[in-house]
């Protein structure tokens, strides 16, 4: 059976079975300790029942006023583990403290847009697209080109009438430096 549990500074030591993909972005250990000491409440780790990390999750709360809302800024499940249900625990983990912690009025992210999969994972989740990003990820490794990223949304219960203009999808795409939060 899984466990679910937060993620420490030790589990960079563990993580590389789950970053060595693909689509995984991986980050400098700075950009790891900042969420792990600014957000801890956030960063969750999947793992095996042998110990071996199967996935993690890492968020943030950001914006003012009715921007104020839950980032996803990683989700990622090891390649060997995807599609039994790891990643909607995590997400559904990093809703619950938008929610219940932060009473955010709604979870973002960002998912290039030919990742379908994860797109089908997040739509059965309750997430829609906001808005396009041109150009959002830059080309590298496996991917030669710029590519877009979608801008997925969900309202959380503070905003169940989906009254929060930061949910209603817009029709005109932006360019990264048109985003409001970082």
């Amino acid at each position: 059976m899984t466990e679910l549990s937060d993620f420490t500074f030790s589990d960079l030591l563990e993580y590389n079975f789950v970053n060595l993909d693909q689509l995984t972005e991986t980050y400098s250990v700075g950009f790891y300790g900042e969420y792990l000491t600014h957000w801890p409440e956030y960063q969750k780790v999947a793992r095996h029942p042998n110990g071996l990390i199967m996935g993690y999750v890492l968020g943030k709360v950001e914006g003012e006023g009715e921007d104020w809302h839950g980032h996803v800024s990683a989700v990622t499940v090891a390649p060997t583990f995807r599609r039994l249900g790891v990643g909607e625990q995590l997400m559904e983990l990093l809703e619950r403290t938008s929610s219940s912690v932060h009473n955010a009025y709604f979870v973002d992210l960002f998912v290039r847009s030919c990742n379908t999969v994860a797109i089908d994972m997040y739509r059965r989740l309750g997430y829609t697209v906001y808005r396009r990003v041109l150009g959002y990820y830059r080309a590298g490794g496996a991917f030669p080109n710029d590519e877009d990223a979608l801008d997925l949304r969900k309202a959380m219960p503070r905003d169940a009438s989906r009254k929060v203009s930061s949910v209603i999808p817009l029709t005109k795409p932006i360019q990264p430096h048109e985003l409001e939060w970082h």
